[in-house]
């Protein structure tokens, strides 16, 4: 015991992990080392088998004849199961019905790759062989693979919705000036570097051990039950790490885990399945691919009056996720503008393709591209810089410009702010200048400017999953077990949630562990998704630590008889009145004199609401901001383009961690300008999925990153709303900011014609597209000018 020492001298001794400290994310070293375990990683129980599937080499069919004769029999085979080998359930969709664990004898076939058959053998490799020996003979029948040719059958996967604000029709009719187009919006492939995987161990009663990458244990839990019909007390999921996820875990993880589990349960041996690259990226959902459609009127200056937007995702075979996704997409289609009088409906096209998914962003950055590409064809009709036309459109607590199409008004106004600050920041009036200078003397080489907001409302849009759960326990030696629902899929969770319950207690880091994610620590816990990862579990950590330390200050209290005020802890020692102790001898004292040393957090994510029928509500707690400035040359001959410069300020509120919001802004940026610009998916029309590997498939590289990256944290910007110590999330948001790459390409494209006219880029901008549209700015200026004459 330290007696008669003053918290001055203590400070400094043992510097604790506080809030707002750049630590490192807490496995850094283990991933470097190659130290960190994924599920791959775990040794293999005894007997372990490895599982795999036979897929189907059409788009869209009956199955006529189904023969395993040669699986059966094939080398290292233990058994083969289909889809008359489940004892439960055989749909696994995650919301909606439509996804079935495999498909047999007389069922329809919806998109090339869809399983029918698995098989466990002795080996990976003997598995992957014996998968291909399946005979499957089919009445084919054509594919539908666009979303044009879905919208002209009214094929969806589920029913459109509208939201209206105001009286579009009317207003876009009275307005000064009118546009109309569409744009398509590509989509995107996870590629993590850890593919799907799952180990499943069976245990007696019929129960099942479940190792999976995955962002949705609780989700993996019930759909392993359902499809071995059993209670989900007999399963147990645990996820250590994700080697990347995306999304692409939050519902096609449960797939995997439960073949994986089916063919452990038939042979009573731990089975594990791991896809190979090719068939992870054939057999997985991607991102989304949009089309949009819009009617808009404006004044003179660019102010949009009226805007009519329909947006219909290409959503593969199945519901899965889309049904959430559009409406997220129809929630973002404002990004940062004030529509007023506006209708803007979401239709869920059904494509015989793989059920697209979860993908970063969720929607979001599909109808942000819409209105900014809408933002970007307003500008050259008006004859405006379009950062101008932007701000004019801006959000803002003046003449009523504070309500979104959806009903919820916008309390806090940060994005006129943040944009002043970075077009200051950046020099981008001098850079504009000098550009238009440069490309008025290169007819080959152009160079583009833009500068783009984000407004990305943070919660769940399905209200009950606003809702996270923690356990914390502390042992007697003073160290702290930290469990809570959320998954680690590289983001920094563990060691940001591990930084609160740190700052409750005042204590060093290293007393900290935060244990694999488990069903059966925390049970019923939501995805990490949404961003919401740190507000969900960072305050249900924080809950559950705060009931903890106020047991300890009224045992101390009455042990010590002093006030709660004169208690206080800090740098691993805690003062009570003039005694100082340290932390575990606290605990020790506590745990003799029988005071729980163990709690639960639950906590729930308070105003959030969503009136589908109405299309009105508060479906966000609050609005992460931030915007970035991109510069681009491209090359009118080739097509190609390169990004020469970023500066990006994002708001983050009060940081938790500064190094891990800043590797989030600059990774999540680095993925958007993938999607933007490179990352192409493309089908054939058998429905045959092409970009199936990254020789094909092309994701941002090193050399592709801007030789000047400049990212600033918005300084002195708690936020207003009571999250945990007043952060913000940041795992989404950041990648829409990549959309000014696209914006700024299209500005280098317009100089052709002297910033006359807007160019037809759809995305991704690949080169192809690029020389396109540069070839018809170029042919439509000639034109114009022969008119002249």
């Amino acid at each position: 015991m330290v007696r008669e020492e003053s918290l001055v001298e203590i400070i400094g001794r043992e510097k604790p992990a506080s809030l707002g400290m750049p630590i490192s994310h807490e496995s850094a070293e283990k991933h470097v080392s190659g130290s960190a375990l994924y599920v791959d990683d775990i040794n293999a129980p005894e007997g372990m088998l490895y599982g795999y599937v036979g897929l189907s080499d059409i788009a869209r069919g009956i199955i006529k004849k189904i023969d395993l004769t040669h699986v059966r029999s094939a080398e290292g085979v233990a058994d083969v199961v289909v889809l008359t080998d489940v004892p439960g359930e055989t749909d696994i969709g995650p919301v909606y019905p439509g996804d079935p664990i495999m498909v047999n004898l007389g069922d329809e076939v919806e998109f090339h790759g869809q399983v029918i058959f698995a098989v466990a053998a002795t080996s990976q490799l003997l598995a992957r062989k014996a998968a291909r020996m399946g005979i499957v003979e089919y009445e084919e029948e054509t594919p539908s693979i666009s979303i044009q040719n879905g919208l002209a059958n009214k094929e969806f996967v589920m029913p459109s919705h509208e939201q209206v604000s105001g009286a579009p029709e009317q207003a876009i009719k009275n307005a000064e000036r009118r546009l109309s187009g569409e744009l398509i919006t590509g989509g995107q492939e996870q590629m993590y570097l850890e593919g799907q995987v799952s180990l499943c161990v069976p245990s007696e009663d019929g129960g099942m051990s479940v190792y999976t990458s995955s962002q949705n244990p609780a989700e993996g839990q019930k759909l392993v039950a359902k499809v071995l019909g059993v209670p989900m007390n007999k399963v147990t999921v645990e996820v250590r790490r994700m080697g990347g996820a995306f999304g692409g875990k939050e519902t096609n993880a449960n797939h995997w885990a439960c073949i994986a589990a089916l063919l452990a349960n038939k042979t009573k041996q731990p089975v594990k399945i791991r896809l190979a690259r090719a068939d992870d990226m054939r057999v997985t959902g991607k991102r989304h691919h949009f089309l949009s459609r819009y009617q808009v009127g404006f004044d003179s200056k660019g102010v949009i009056g009226g805007l009519d937007l329909e947006l219909s995702a290409g959503c593969g075979m199945s519901p899965d996720l889309s049904d959430s996704i559009v409406d997220r997409a129809m929630f973002h289609a404002d990004n940062a503008y004030y529509l007023g009088n506006a209708r803007v409906v979401g239709h869920r096209v059904k494509t015989n393709t793989v059920s697209n998914t979860a993908f970063r962003g969720f929607g979001g950055p599909q109808g942000m591209a819409a209105i900014e590409n809408i933002i970007d064809e307003i500008a050259r009709d008006v004859g405006r810089d379009p950062l101008d036309v932007r701000k004019d459109n801006f959000y803002s607590a003046k003449g009523g410009r504070d309500t979104t199409h959806y009903g919820q008004k916008i309390k806090h106004h940060q994005i006129a702010d943040i944009v002043d600050r970075l077009e200051t920041n950046s020099d981008y009036r001098q850079r504009r200048r000098d550009i238009e200078t440069f490309n008025s003397s290169n007819p080959i080489l152009k160079r583009g400017i833009a500068l783009t907001p984000v407004k990305f409302g943070i919660a769940f849009t399905v209200t009950h999953l606003n809702q996270a759960g923690a356990l914390i326990n502390i042992y007697t030696d003073g160290s702290i077990h930290l469990a809570h629902g959320g998954t680690e899929m590289g983001q920094g969770l563990l060691t940001k949630v591990a930084q609160i319950v740190a700052g409750v207690f005042q204590v060093s880091l290293e007393r900290i562990y935060c244990s694999a994610t488990l069903t059966d620590k925390v049970p019923n816990a939501s995805p990490t998704a949404a961003s919401s990862g740190t507000d969900l579990n960072g305050m249900a950590a924080k809950i559950a630590a705060e009931k903890i330390k106020n047991r300890l200050v009224e045992f101390l209290c009455e042990r010590f008889e002093v006030a709660s005020h004169e208690i206080s802890f800090r740098d691993n020692k805690a003062r009570i009145g003039d005694t100082i102790l340290e932390f575990n001898e606290v605990i020790s004292l506590a745990y003799h004199a029988r005071v729980s040393l163990s709690a639960a957090g639950f906590y729930k994510t308070p105003l959030v609401y969503y009136d589908r029928d109405k299309g009105r509500g508060r479906p966000f707690l609050y609005f992460a901001n931030g915007a970035a400035v991109s510069e681009v040359i491209i090359d009118c001959l080739t097509g190609e383009s390169r990004l020469l410069r970023v500066d990006i300020c994002h708001d983050v509120g009060n940081s938790i961690n500064p190094a891990i919001d800043i590797g989030q802004i600059e990774g999540g940026f680095v993925q958007g300008m993938g999607w933007v610009t490179s990352e192409e998916l493309v089908w054939d029309q058998s429905g045959r999925l092409l970009t199936s590997g990254p020789a094909t498939y092309k994701i941002p590289a090193i050399g592709d990153a801007p030789p000047i990256f400049n990212v600033e944290l918005l300084p002195e910007s708690p936020n207003k709303e009571a999250t945990v110590f007043r952060s913000k999330a940041v795992g989404e948001p950041p990648l829409m900011l990549a959309i000014s790459v696209w914006s700024a390409i299209k500005d280098a494209i317009s100089s052709i014609s002297e910033y006359a006219s807007s160019p037809k880029l759809d995305t991704p901008a690949t080169p192809e597209r690029i020389l396109k549209a540069c070839m018809a700015m170029r042919n439509n200026r000639v034109t114009e000018q022969e008119k002249s004459v």
